[in-house]
């Protein structure tokens, strides 16, 4: 959902020095409004909205392996507007800020090797870019060649290089309205919003400065959503998961949990949706969507306990999403503000693995603010 979705991105919660105080006290972002999603420009970068991301996870593993070595990737790019004006004439000014986050879920090393990068756009070496995919910083990026639909990436992370082509066959699907994915109980509390499943990986993976890179292959699954103000005031977090099936079929799923809310209150918004493997798609009934913790995991980092495995309730259909591994936290409150268990996760129907994906929780620390 957002983050894919991803998220985060207290704007306002971003605690990083190089920002600066906030100026420009006329600056506005726009609402999010029922409106027609056009492509290839809404591929592209919203720079007048306050916060974006694109969103990429995905399991890798060689040619023809055994089951049971597989990894889990994630790598994601934030594009945040600040609150400077155009009164400020600096070339230098922070008015957009480009993150991204690069993390691989290994199970044999039990945590995750995660980097993260944080820098204003400009002088043509940050940005993310209007018209079509094109995010860039540091070195690493995120592009979509629009002739094949196929997107490109790199990253040179602590501890891993990554580079990977992931393509698609099928168009974008828009997520909740059309596109616009309520959020919380008023119209404004919403993203624009699509994905892109079961996209096909074919990747090359160096776990080492001296390791030769190996080559591997997977599936994987991209979220965009842009917004200007997504979350209820109390709201804590959501619990969202983006399954790729084995079938060829998607499965997308998201709670918005409530402040101080017990396990079996409604949280404040929910949303499910299926996509066939022929690419229909249709929404579930919110009211059959119940997400149940079935396992926890303390973490002696942040010291929340995130429930890494998940019963979720689908209409008639039931799933249990297991995890890789137990510590799949990421600590990114120096650039986003925020702590987020990002986990690789086995779907199981009926005990029988039937797809892989990601598990995303945020606001178990403290609750989040977008």
């Amino acid at each position: 959902m957002l983050s894919r979705r991803r998220l985060l991105l207290a704007a306002g919660a971003l605690a990083a020095p190089t920002i600066g105080p906030t100026v420009g006290a006329d600056v506005t972002f726009p609402d999010v409004v029922p409106r027609t999603l056009r492509f290839p420009e809404d591929f592209g970068a919203h720079p007048d909205f306050r916060t974006e991301w694109w969103y990429l996870t995905g399991w890798l593993g060689e040619p023809g392996q055994r089951p049971g070595r597989p990894l889990g990737f994630q790598i994601t790019f934030f594009r945040v507007r600040t609150g400077v004006g155009p009164d400020n004439p600096s070339a230098f000014a922070a008015r957009q800020l480009v993150i991204a986050h690069a993390a691989l879920a290994d199970r044999a090393r039990g945590k995750l090797l995660l980097d993260e990068r944080i820098a204003r756009t400009g002088f043509g070496l940050v940005d993310t870019r209007t018209g079509d995919t094109d995010a860039r910083l540091d070195g690493w990026s995120l592009t979509r060649d629009p002739a094949t639909d196929t997107y490109f990436g790199q990253v040179a992370a602590r501890g891993f290089t990554l580079k990977f082509r992931a393509a698609s066959q099928r168009p974008p699907w828009l997520q909740g309205a059309a596109g616009l994915s309520r959020k919380g109980p008023l119209p404004t509390q919403a993203s624009y919003y699509y994905s892109r499943p079961q996209l096909q990986v074919e990747a090359e993976l160096s776990v080492a400065a001296v390791a030769a890179p190996a080559k591997m292959q997977g599936v994987a699954w991209l979220d965009h959503e842009w917004s200007s103000s997504a979350l209820a005031p109390d709201a804590a977090g959501w619990d969202w998961v983006g399954m790729n099936l084995d079938d060829g079929s998607a499965l997308l799923a998201f709670q918005i949990r409530r402040q101080g809310a017990r396990a079996d209150e409604a949280p404040l918004q929910r949303y499910a949706a299926w996509r066939s493997p022929a690419g229909d798609t249709r929404v579930i009934d919110p009211t059959t969507l119940h997400f149940t913790p079935q396992r926890q995991w303390t973490s002696t980092r942040s010291r929340a306990a995130w429930p890494i495995a998940q019963r979720i309730q689908v209409g008639d259909r039931r799933f249990q999403t297991v995890p890789l591994m137990p510590d799949q936290e990421l600590d990114s409150r120096l650039t986003t503000g925020a702590v987020y268990w990002e986990g690789a996760s086995t779907l199981l129907e009926g005990g029988r693995p039937v797809g892989r994906g990601y598990l995303e929780m945020t606001g178990y620390v403290e609750p989040l603010r977008l």
